[in-house]
């Protein structure tokens, strides 16, 4: 007859589990999705399982996983909030994070009365008889007080619900315990790539933060590519920004940034930069014909939504704003500028400086879009029509450039 394995045992390759897949960098939701099901193949009666974490993103505060014994795992994102939920604030995890407690059991099926926490009434119906739940801090407790590192950014709350008859034995429980450190050293490994993913991708832009997260770090390694460079720039934004509060000011530079990173992103481009009420994009899809393509793309759908959102500011009673769109093409460096202590993943070069020169021509020609004749040249046949506007000497440029606009007929 073969021996049972031990807790101790089953606790082992949980652990050795746990640590291979920490070392191989598996994200969070394959994590602790295999988590609970090596739980379950270890004989551990899990019904539901739940990780809440905090999160450093700026549009979400925190992150769930929940893992449910007859449909698998759920990942969840939380909103910032000012004041937390009823929900939050009558579930046991958020007892363990702000009261002097350590861990929560309560054995369900033993109770008459109903508990003081909604979501452990929610689970006895649903046919739960068990539940624990505890946190892990990624902090050092201060000496003066240990329990300090419970109210840390940094760390995890989790809970276990189990349906067997008799809920989960002492058994359970040490295999659950005894694997809890490694599985907090693997969820912080998880945790902290995707917060690097993350604030890349949103500080740096989607492409830069991918190169700068594969390695592309020293000062001057550059790339040199062929892409399409637009800038786009709100008309009159200095006066508007004199005249409103400064929070109206705020709102309304990010209404519009919004819309235009949200058309660059539809249309494959990368933003590079924000210059004060300024985008500067690039578009690098592929060969230089679908880089113009694409950008004029993105030059026809922001028409579009800048006249929606205008319309919508109005509305509103808000401010409204106008702008102004370059276009231009060629050769341009691509990668890391600056000093050892401060680098800026951007681009220079002749392109990025024309097409600077080429937005300083929207007020004198009166048109709100201008292409360059590479860009127009480049993008033929396309869907947009274009219009020349005429060949002028930009300053700095020693032969004279034919600048196009987009013709649209009145509706």
């Amino acid at each position: 007859m073969t021996k049972p394995e031990s807790p101790t045992a089953k606790s082992h390759n949980l652990i050795d589990w746990l640590v291979a897949r920490g070392l191989e960098g598996a994200d969070k939701e394959e994590l602790l999705d295999g988590y609970c099901n090596r739980l379950v193949d270890l004989g551990v009666p899990l019904m539901r399982f739940h990780a809440a974490q905090p999160a450093l993103h700026p549009v979400y505060g925190g992150t769930g996983y929940s893992w449910y014994q007859d449909r698998g795992g759920d990942f969840q994102t939380f909103e910032y909030s000012e004041e937390p939920s009823e929900v939050w604030t009558k579930s046991p995890l958020y007892v363990i994070l702000n009261e002097d407690v350590d861990a929560i059991r309560e054995r369900l099926v033993d109770q008459n009365e109903p508990s003081r926490f909604p979501l452990l009434n929610e689970l006895r119906e649903n046919g739960a008889t068990d539940y624990y739940a505890t946190g892990i801090s990624f902090d050092v407790p201060s000496q003066t007080n240990p329990h300090d590192a419970k109210m840390s950014i940094d760390g995890v709350l989790m809970s276990w619900a189990s349906n067997a008859p008799e809920g989960f034995g002492d058994d359970d429980l040490e295999v659950i315990e005894t694997a809890l450190p490694h599985l907090g050293l693997a969820l912080k490994s998880a945790s902290n790539a995707r917060v690097s993913k993350d604030l890349m991708r949103v500080y740096l832009g989607r492409d830069a933060g991918r190169r700068v997260l594969s390695g592309e770090i020293r000062r001057g390694s550059l790339q040199q590519i062929d892409a399409v460079i637009w800038n786009f720039d709100l008309e009159g934004f200095t006066s508007l920004s004199e005249e409103l509060p400064g929070i109206e000011v705020i709102d309304m530079l990010n209404d519009y940034l919004a819309a235009v990173v949200d058309v660059v992103h539809q249309c494959d481009g990368n933003i590079l930069k924000f210059m004060g009420d300024g985008v500067m994009a690039m578009f690098d899809v592929g060969e230089i014909d679908a880089d113009a393509r694409a950008a004029l793309a993105a030059a026809t759908m922001l028409q579009e939504r800048m006249a929606e959102l205008n319309s919508l500011r109005k509305e509103r009673g808000q401010p409204v704003s106008n702008y102004t769109l370059a276009l231009h093409a060629g050769e341009i460096l691509y990668g890391n500028i600056g000093a050892d202590s401060r680098l800026d993943f951007t681009v220079i070069g002749p392109t990025v400086n024309q097409t600077s020169r080429i937005a300083g021509m929207h007020r004198s020609l009166g048109q709100r879009i201008l292409i360059s004749d590479d860009v127009a040249r480049a993008a033929q046949p396309c869907d947009q029509e274009l219009i020349s506007v005429g060949r002028y000497m930009l300053r700095g440029v020693a032969e004279p450039k034919e600048l196009f606009t987009v013709y649209h007929a009145a509706n």
